[in-house]
């Protein structure tokens, strides 16, 4: 029986970067059908107004064409009709990323949300989908690759798909084209791992052997059966991007081509090891916010913001799992996860913003704040990611340590799990109150960890840890900063900066521009802003080199002359320098307490 709401889309015009969307309503409401389209993608918590792509659009019943009329900037009412609609529309997808559309003639990437208007008020109806080929013979080679049920349609064919409803319909996103196709199982179910862009040779055993390892760790972390019958990871290889969004049976990702593994590297380079922290991150998402959810997003109102103060605890948490997942499951050592960890605090050490709001608070103003950065975002504000993922450290080895190893954040994730995730997709769609992860946690543990979230969540106040570190017998290191590259780690030595400008810096060829002034830095003080151009340092035209050069001679209260430019404007500034900020964090296993090293070896090898 086909359903009542029926999808057509095809990639009409690769050179136009428009798409073609037939929606067939079989029995629309008799007083005049509305249709509304989302304004946001679950996943990246920003308004992005989808419908400002729809070019066109017309509707028809079984007699004639009908009126279709646009009511505010989402939603759009149809005509009384006679019998069943149909409303052809056109759709422009021109955004390479991994949250909306996009055409051209290498490659077509959608998500439902941006291309598949609703049928309000039968948003719980079956719905089937047919995805089209474009015509043309540059175009033979094209496939389609989806986690959506195939209905008619074979593996990675066109043809027709369907989904229990439009919630489930616009989860799964869809590419299309000649991409690379690599499979494998974990723990008994289908992975595949789709690669579109110009590739190198890449070593797909590796690439596939190593994610095998992600994914069995993680769904062995929750308990078999993995959540999904099958699973896609889609990425866009491009010569550089980074990014990635979760949906409930796949995920959509971006990185750079260097970033994959070649053909005989055997070596775990930088650009690898954060492709597969990722990957982990994204599928982790697949328990912890894809079912493991806010009440406020269950269900997601797709017209409007869903505040949440919970945020901190299903993005900063995933992304603490995502990193410890590596070391787990055997893809880095020890040593390679602390790196990571001290790069992620100093980075939370450097942003002055932590001082002004808290985790609760930055979840919650994620719609204004997070999506939408400016050049005092690191003076207002913190990341929920991470800073959320420092305190589920904290939070952990806190539990660890109290129970006596025999209790962790592990069992509060399990617990979450099976209590609002296992069943969330077989009819008991429950959230998770803003109120209640708090008090799980506690219930699980058996410790009364109020005066922690106080602190982690509801205060500025600096998180533990170095004390939380020690417990697992993890040296603390806090330094200056060495050099504009220094992103953190254990430094044996080397000449930590005796000064600091208070600003970050960018170059264009020789320019150097201010890109952030920091809060209660030399730079606000002299008077200097973002945005500024310096044109001259003590005489010598400002480059990169001289800025670093002349900073690395001086010493606190040195004075140097600067000359800007704010917009069209020549400035002249009395800069006097400052002692820097011990805010470079380095980590280093110590070894001297047996037990210490116990209990380090039960947190990175659970």
């Amino acid at each position: 029986m086909k359903p009542a709401i029926h999808y057509r889309i095809s990639a009409a015009s690769p050179e136009a970067h428009l798409f073609e969307v037939r929606l067939h309503i079989s029995a629309p409401n008799p007083a005049g059908q509305t249709l509304s389209l989302p304004v946001w993608i679950p996943g990246s918590y920003l308004i992005r107004e989808f419908a400002k792509h729809i070019v066109s659009i017309r509707a028809e019943d079984e007699r004639d064409e009908i009126a279709i009329e646009k009511t505010d900037k989402n939603h759009w009412r149809l005509s009384p009709a006679q019998g069943a609609v149909t409303v052809r529309y056109t759709v422009y997808g021109y955004d390479l990323s991994v949250r909306t559309a996009y055409l051209d003639q290498t490659r077509a990437f959608f998500n439902g949300s941006s291309v598949f208007l609703a049928v309000d008020g039968q948003q719980d109806q079956p719905v089937e989908v047919d995805i089209v080929a474009p015509s043309g013979k540059a175009y033979r080679e094209w496939r389609v690759a989806t986690s959506l049920p195939p209905h008619k349609a074979k593996p990675y064919a066109f043809g027709s798909y369907r989904a229990g409803n439009y919630d489930e319909l616009i989860d799964h996103p869809v590419e299309i084209g000649d991409f690379a196709l690599i499979q494998f199982k974990a723990c008994g179910v289908p992975h595949d791992i789709v690669l579109a862009g110009r590739l190198p040779k890449i070593d797909s055993k590796r690439l596939a052997r190593d994610t095998k390892k992600i994914c069995e760790h993680q769904i062995r972390m929750f308990g078999e059966p993995a959540p999904f019958e099958r699973y896609v990871f889609m990425t866009f290889v491009s010569g550089e991007g980074y990014g990635g969004l979760e949906h409930r049976a796949s995920t959509a990702l971006m990185c750079a081509r260097d970033d994959l593994p070649k053909e005989g590297e055997t070596s775990l380079k930088h650009g690898y090891r954060q492709y597969l922290g990722l990957i982990s991150h994204e599928y982790f998402h697949s328990w912890n916010v894809k079912r493991i959810k806010p009440a406020a997003y269950a269900p997601y109102p797709a017209g409007c913001e869903a505040y949440s103060r919970l945020l901190w605890a299903f993005e900063g948490l995933t992304s603490y799992y995502d990193d410890l997942t590596l070391v787990r499951a055997g893809l880095i050592d020890a040593d390679s996860y602390l790196e990571l960890l001290s790069q992620t605090i100093t980075g939370v050490m450097r942003t002055p913003g932590r001082e002004v709001q808290t985790l609760a608070e930055s979840s919650f103003d994620t719609w204004v704040k997070y999506y939408r950065q400016d050049e005092n975002s690191p003076n207002s504000g913190i990341s929920y990611y991470t800073k959320g993922a420092l305190a589920g450290l904290c939070l952990d080895l806190h539990i660890r340590h109290e129970t006596l190893g025999k209790r962790s954040l592990d069992d509060v994730m399990l617990a979450l799990w099976q209590r609002y995730g296992r069943d969330f997709y077989a009819g008991k769609a429950v959230g998770v109150p803003e109120n209640a992860w708090e008090a799980i946690a506690s219930e699980v543990t058996g410790l009364d960890l109020k005066p922690l979230f106080d602190r982690f969540l509801r205060s500025t106040e600096a998180l533990p840890l170095a004390d939380m570190l020690a417990t697992v017998g993890i040296q603390w290191q806090a330094r200056t900063q060495v050099g504009p590259g220094d992103k953190g780690g254990w430094l044996d030595k080397g000449k930590p900066a005796g000064v600091w400008l208070g600003a970050r810096t960018s170059s264009d060829g020789a320019l150097v521009k201010l890109t952030h002034v920091f809060n209660d830095g030399p730079a606000q003080h002299t008077g200097l802003s973002a945005g500024d151009v310096l044109v001259a340092i003590s005489g010598l035209k400002a480059t990169p080199a001289n800025l670093e050069a002349a900073l690395a001679a001086a010493k606190p209260g040195d004075k140097l002359d600067v000359l800007a430019f704010r917009r069209d404007e020549l400035m002249q500034f009395k800069l006097k320098l400052e002692a820097a900020p011990t805010d470079s964090i380095g980590l280093k296993r110590d070894d001297a307490d047996t037990i210490k090293v116990a209990a380090r070896h039960a947190w990175l090898n659970a």
